[in-house]
């Protein structure tokens, strides 16, 4: 049985393709490695737009961690764990938030070149694991939510190293500021379409029992 709301449909039954468990698993190594990368490349640089991404990659790995560890459960648990990660998407967009406005207020221009070169090594780490999770873009609420996040941040680092390039040029603190308030507005979109997407399938598994019983079996084959 599936759900067809949004414009696809999502079952209970689906194989999970070890191709998706993989890549979580790259993912899940990936993101603590850059978040210590990025919090010592922030503080070195005094770079809020840095400091944003590295709350994001901690945020990320929980994310993945969370995904792993209900990927084999039915579509109930599943929808669960979309919602706790659209909620977590939520909050860290308005801590980003917060800190862009204190910083706009008392905060000083960033070290262009370290945080260009680590947003380039961001850049490298983010878009190897979303080509990988690129085919699962369309899945249930929980495989898109965290193709989401992956395109996210390969979309933040690549504005993280334009507004290095800004405060090269221009030695002020705004482009990387303006940066820090784009990280905000794409985790809010984001928890917005992951949050939605949740709460029609748990709404689904709640009238359909027999998805609170069937988990998923993992596919061998990778077919």
């Amino acid at each position: 049985m599936a759900d067809c709301c949004s414009g696809h449909c999502t079952t209970a039954e689906a194989p999970v393709d070890p191709r998706f468990r993989k890549a979580l698993w790259v993912a899940l190594w990936v993101n603590p490695l850059m978040f210590g990368v990025e919090i010592f490349g922030g503080l070195r640089a005094g770079s809020v737009s840095l400091l944003a991404d590295a709350v994001d990659f901690a945020g990320d790995a929980a994310n993945y961690a969370l995904s792993l560890s209900v990927l084999s459960m039915g579509l109930l648990w599943r929808a669960r764990a979309a919602l706790i990660k659209g909620v977590t998407m939520a909050l860290y967009g308005l801590l980003v938030l917060a800190k862009t406005g204190w910083v706009a207020a008392f905060g000083v221009p960033p070290e262009a070149y370290t945080m260009g070169a680590i947003g380039m090594l961001a850049l490298i780490a983010n878009l190897s694991v979303a080509v990988m999770l690129f085919r699962f873009r369309d899945g249930d609420a929980n495989m898109r939510s965290v193709w989401l996040c992956s395109r996210n941040d390969a979309i933040v680092n690549l504005a993280i190293i334009l507004a290095a390039i800004g405060v090269l040029g221009s030695g002020a603190r705004w482009p990387d500021l303006i940066v820090a308030a784009v990280v905000s507005g794409l985790a809010l979109a984001s928890a917005r379409t992951v949050i939605r997407q949740a709460r029609d399938e748990i709404s689904f598994a709640n009238r359909a029992p027999q998805a609170l019983e069937i988990p998923i079996t993992v596919d061998q084959s990778g077919r």
